[in-house]
């Protein structure tokens, strides 16, 4: 670029600008981005970055820092105040300009997509007390039952798959199941290990997608049972859906109508664990009682969940959940990370639907 290049900063802007006609058109995002452009990003990352034996994000890691690097060297090589402030003003704004053009043609621009929830026509809609009973006894006896089918032991569950096993039995389920959803989501997406352990979660993440390299990544330290729900729930991320309850009620389908009964057993102990918070929250003396008649085995599994979510904390949960309540609201999402808590309605919404068929 030449000395008064501003291209990159350009096309941050015009990305901002076709971001605002997605928004008003998400009808024709889907059919355009969504299931033309961004499949085929999709397979050229998984077929080149994907087949990496490491987080590729290290990858970028390495290019920023050589960006950087490189922007120092230029800034001294500057004569007067001016010219470096010049300098440094123009390298930020094709800087940001670079992140704003690629985050959102590598995947940002699902986010102004016909949400997935509409294009299958749920219609999600707040439980009553008995509602929720009805829904946490469904899930509790499907639990139970995959669980023996599992275990007879009532000691927790601590030990499953290797995870590289893990991840080929989600992304396998993931293209068997997708059909029933009627979505037609394409390419291998990679959920990585990201190393090193506990890094993560220090930071208040279980996992994430990073759409600058394609790939997924979760901490190696989360509970066991919780992997196969978070490997799939960052997988339905990989595939473009970008509302956390759309990807957690995807994830859930996906385990649930599995022939694996880990999976199966992940995704209803999951989506327990979501529909007892709303029951406590409702009804506590009922909830108390509830807990009391739990299944041991589903009881301990549950309790050794919180010991291994209690033993790394976060450097600063409350920084975590605000920042990313942030990203998601000026992504369109209007919930913020409450969208996390949508599954119980979504599940419920599901289940309904299915009675019909």
């Amino acid at each position: 670029m030449g000395k008064r290049d501003w291209s990159w900063a350009i096309l941050g802007v015009i990305a901002l600008g076709i971001r605002y006609m997605a928004a008003q058109n998400p009808e024709a995002t889907d059919t355009i981005y969504s299931r033309i452009f961004f499949p085929g990003i999709r397979n050229v990352i998984d077929m080149t970055l994907g087949k990496l034996p490491f987080p590729s994000v290290y990858l970028f890691i390495l290019s920023v820092m050589l960006i950087i690097g490189i922007y120092i060297f230029r800034l001294r090589k500057k004569a007067g105040w001016k010219n470096r402030v010049l300098y440094s003003f123009r390298a930020l704004a094709n800087g940001l300009g670079a992140l704003i053009f690629f985050f959102l043609f590598l995947w940002g621009f699902n986010y102004q997509r016909t949400p997935i929830v509409e294009q299958l026509g749920l219609q999600p809609k707040a439980m009553n007390l008995d509602q929720l009973k009805n829904e946490v006894l469904i899930t509790q006896r499907l639990a139970v039952q995959y669980r023996n089918s599992i275990s007879r032991d009532t000691a927790a569950i601590e030990s499953i798959l290797d995870y590289p096993e893990l991840e080929r039995l989600v992304r396998k389920n993931i293209a068997d199941n997708l059909d029933m959803l009627g979505l037609n989501f394409t390419g291998q997406p990679r959920t990585k290990l990201f190393p090193p352990p506990g890094f993560m979660r220090k930071m208040g993440i279980l996992g994430i997608y990073f759409p600058f390299t394609g790939e997924s990544y979760i901490d190696p330290t989360l509970h066991p049972l919780e992997q196969p729900f978070t490997v799939a729930h960052e997988m339905a991320h990989s595939y473009g859906v970008t509302d956390e309850g759309e990807a957690n009620f995807i994830a859930w389908v996906i385990c649930t109508n599995s022939d694996d009964q880990l999976l199966r057993y992940s995704g209803q102990l999951r989506l327990l664990m979501y529909q007892i918070r709303d029951y406590y929250r409702m009804a506590p003396e009922d909830y108390r009682e509830w807990l009391r008649n739990l299944e041991p085995g589903i009881r301990n599994d549950m309790m050794s969940i919180k010991r291994n979510s209690d033993a790394i904390q976060a450097f600063s949960l409350e920084l975590s959940r605000k920042t990313n309540d942030v990203f998601l609201k000026t992504q369109g999402v209007k919930a913020g990370i409450n969208s996390y808590q949508q599954l119980p309605k979504l599940a419920f919404a599901w289940r309904e639907r299915m009675k019909d068929f």
